[in-house]
């Protein structure tokens, strides 16, 4: 079975004085974020809508919506994290104004390319089993944390939950 393409969102992000974080996304939508102590973010957006991304694993985030809704996204290096509601979200600040303008551009469907699919559902323990994974680094073969702070330059590890 073929996947459709994915939409593509493009945004960039603000870290503020108090260390939350202003999202501004292509379409117009504005977002505020805070992590919590647990590596959680808290998300609402000037549309009402709300919600935690919850890091479950290696690049594997969790989105509970304000009304219980669930859908999963993997972190795909270079700012990118795909959702299993077909949305690509891609981050602009990681190149900042300008140069992140003619980045995107120039990759074109060069973003698509490698790009891995988040899982559809997980079980509970599924869950649990990649929490286990990312709180125990030596089990996923793995060593170092994806997530990491909003105010790092960054490599290609995303870590702000697309």
């Amino acid at each position: 079975m073929t996947r459709p393409s994915p939409r593509q969102l493009t945004y960039t992000d603000e870290l503020l004085a108090d260390q939350s974080v202003y999202r501004r996304y292509a379409d117009g939508r504005q977002e505020w974020r805070r992590r919590d102590e647990q590596g959680r973010v808290w998300w609402r957006d000037d549309r009402g809508s709300s919600g935690i991304d919850e890091p479950l694993g290696p690049r594997i985030v969790k989105r509970t919506y304000h009304d219980g809704t669930v859908i999963y996204g993997r972190e795909n290096g270079f700012g990118r994290t795909l959702w299993s509601d077909g949305t690509l979200t891609l981050n602009r600040s990681r190149f900042g104004g300008r140069l992140g303008g003619y980045v995107a551009a120039a990759a074109g469907g060069a973003v698509l390319v490698g790009l891995v699919y988040p899982p559809e559902h997980l079980t509970p323990e599924q869950e649990a089993q990649l929490q286990s994974e990312q709180d125990d680094p030596a089990s996923s073969g793995g060593g170092s944390d994806s997530y990491s702070s909003w105010d790092d330059a960054g490599d290609d590890g995303g870590g702000d939950f697309g």
